[in-house]
């Protein structure tokens, strides 16, 4: 990766987040980046296909967006939100480079993902995701995220969350 990364405070400010078009290289890349960490960290792989739905028309507003997070032009971490009306919007798709972790760019782009919510009227943000993530159960408890019943039958969920947004 370019850019001098050894110094993390420099790092993180060297972090740009902006909506991307999820059909694009370097959501693309994010993406299957994503689902590759899932396949080497679940206790049964990961199959994208028997996960519940977050297609690029999922992603693409009004249905939805996808944040993507970069240093240097670099793809580093991305996000996702669907929208579904008086429903709350579903968090998915939320990773982060290895190389990039550390310095702050999953809770920026939580953070990011949360006010794109509230900027459209969205009051509550759920969330499902597997027990071998620990960093981001860690990360959703450290921004008041609650763990709530099962909501949906993701096959790959064990902890289910929930927030309620406050408009800024």
């Amino acid at each position: 990766m370019a850019g001098d990364l050894t110094r993390p405070a420099r790092a993180a400010s060297l972090v740009e987040i902006r909506i991307e078009d999820p059909t694009s290289n370097a959501a693309q890349f994010c993406l299957r980046s994503y689902f590759a960490e899932l396949d080497a960290r679940f206790d049964t792989g990961f199959d994208p296909d028997a996960s519940i739905r977050a297609a690029a028309a999922d992603l693409i507003e009004p249905a939805g967006l996808l944040l993507l997070a970069q240093i240097h032009d670099e793809p580093v971490g991305c996000g996702a939100l669907k929208f579904h009306a008086a429903l709350p919007a579903e968090l998915k798709r939320m990773w982060v480079a290895a190389s990039a972790r550390g310095l702050g760019v999953g809770r920026r782009i939580l953070t990011e993902l949360e006010r794109h919510a509230c900027g459209r009227g969205v009051a509550v943000v759920r969330l499902e995701t597997n027990r071998r993530l620990t960093e981001a159960i860690q990360l959703y408890r450290s921004t008041g995220y609650v763990e709530v019943p099962a909501f949906n039958d993701e096959p790959y969920a064990h902890h289910w969350f929930e927030k309620r947004l406050t408009s800024p």
